[in-house]
């Protein structure tokens, strides 16, 4: 018998065995199963190496999320594709690799997604084919399955590590230089608003979460995501907030642009949007054109500039103004654009920042502060550095804050 024929008539029997009616521990089912890979071995052969790995996947089947519990659980694995129940795919030290794992059906994937997305309060069917949800340990995950699937149920799955990722982290990773992280510690501090830009995978969401930490903890901050991702440390006055669908009846859904709203009413010192992706854009520069300095958030773009073009964009899905006032508004509310990418090497770096100045000639004005130089090109590995480009133009906050003087001190050492 192979190995999936075993494995398929180990699950009957333990299903046989077990008794639904009862409210069941882990360790009662791993009883269950141990018990039918013993009796099983007194009839046919079952290495040792095999029994172990039959007991976690036949758990895993019953109690976990059945084949993607070993990837999950696999610090090496950044994302898990999965394309159908016949082929899943991972990104593994930056490397895409198709594994020879796959769900035993159709109906085993579709049960396994149920669970994942009931476990969030979303809902998944055939009238909503599309949602986005999370995992208990925060990682990111995304479905879409029929009628707008046509090769079966997609699942992707953003792993966030165990571990949290600092800023003094991401400095020995290289993702940032020292003294340049020692800068945006200052502007956060100081209450500069910040967008931090990206593709998708850049990394905005865990530079999100590192350049939080900066913030005073004692200050009140409000969070608000489509799906809770944000891991805010140390701020004992935190309130999160996230979007919720519609129900069954298209009624009752809650928006991110809901949410800003009735944060604004939340007394909140700062208010941190995990990404702006459409007309929500407009209470977002609202809230931090009117009083809630520091305010963090991200959002999708090829570069700095091109965050600006987005942000038109978003402004103009929900208003119609003109767009000279759009750009007033996203000169007089934002501060400071970061911008990451991801390098031919898989490495994520910050590419460059830049300051956000007055309008001049109609659009908005960019100062560039620093921008990543490349220092040996063609090579497997990129190397290089944050080259300073240009001092800080708006430095009104920093003199507010007292920290104008550490900053200048800094800004010597780079």
């Amino acid at each position: 018998m192979d190995n999936t024929g075993l494995k398929e008539k180990l699950k009957s029997k333990i299903m046989l065995d077990i008794d639904m009616t009862a409210t069941l521990t882990d360790k009662d089912i791993g009883q269950v199963i141990d018990r039918c890979i013993i009796e099983e071995s007194t009839k046919t052969y079952i290495p040792l190496k095999e029994k172990v790995r039959l007991r976690v996947e036949l758990f895993n089947s019953l109690r976990k999320l059945d084949i993607l519990t070993e990837l999950l659980e696999d610090d090496e694995i950044s994302e898990i594709m999965v394309n159908g129940a016949n082929n899943i795919f991972v990104e593994k030290k930056g490397r895409l690799l198709r594994t020879d794992k796959h769900f035993e059906s159709e109906d085993k994937l579709h049960t396994v997604i149920q669970q994942i997305v009931a476990g969030c309060n979303r809902r998944i069917n055939e009238s909503s084919p599309i949602v986005d949800a999370r995992l208990p340990d925060g990682s990111r995950v995304n479905v879409v399955q029929n009628p707008v699937s046509l090769g079966g149920p997609v699942l992707t799955i953003r792993k966030f590590p165990h571990n949290e990722i600092t800023m003094e982290r991401l400095v020995q990773m290289g993702s940032i230089d020292k003294r340049v992280a020692d800068i945006l510690s200052l502007l956060v501090r100081a209450g500069y608003n910040i967008f931090i830009s990206g593709g998708t995978g850049s990394g905005k969401t865990t530079f999100l979460n590192a350049l939080s930490d900066f913030i005073p903890k004692d200050e009140r901050i409000v969070t608000i995501e489509d799906s809770a991702e944000l891991q805010i440390q140390g701020v004992e006055n935190l309130v999160r907030l996230e979007a919720k669908g519609a129900n069954i009846e298209g009624d009752n859904e809650i928006t991110i642009r809901n949410l800003i709203k009735a944060s604004l009413r939340m007394r909140p010192d700062r208010i941190i949007v995990g990404e702006v992706r459409d007309e929500a854009a407009i209470d977002m520069l609202a809230a931090m054109g009117t009083g809630h300095d520091g305010s963090l958030s991200t959002g999708h773009a090829n570069s700095a500039r091109d965050m600006v073009s987005r942000l038109e964009t978003m402004v103009l899905m929900g208003m119609d103004i003109p767009l000279t006032a759009v750009r007033m508004q996203i000169a007089s509310a934002v501060d400071i654009i970061i911008h990451l990418g991801r390098l031919r090497d898989k490495t994520r770096r910050v590419i460059d920042i830049e300051e956000v100045c007055k309008m001049f000639d109609g659009n908005v004005n960019l100062n560039k502060l620093f921008e990543f130089v490349e220092l040996s090109e063609g090579d497997a590995r990129v190397k290089g550095s944050m080259k300073k480009v240009n001092d800080l133009i708006n430095t009104s906050k920093l003199m507010s804050a007292g920290l104008i003087n550490q900053y200048r001190e800094v800004w010597s050492e780079i």
